[in-house]
């Protein structure tokens, strides 16, 4: 069986895309971290153990001062 060809998506400069597949208690600590260290969105709980959400980690474009 071929996969399905998926239109590439646009990202946001600063933006991360995150998926995390893992047991309850590794995502937890993995949470743990990206919220200490960042913006993050509600995270959406998936089958299988996948996490999704997205981190703001800043304007990643060079300070011009």
């Amino acid at each position: 069986m071929s996969r399905r060809e998926r239109p590439e998506q646009a990202t946001l400069p600063g933006i991360a895309d995150i998926r995390i597949r893992a047991d309850e208690g590794t995502t937890q600590a993995v949470l743990e971290v990206l919220r200490r260290e960042f913006v993050i969105t509600s995270p959406r709980g998936y089958s299988g153990g996948r996490t999704y959400l997205q981190a703001d980690v800043g304007n990643p474009a060079p300070d011009d001062d």
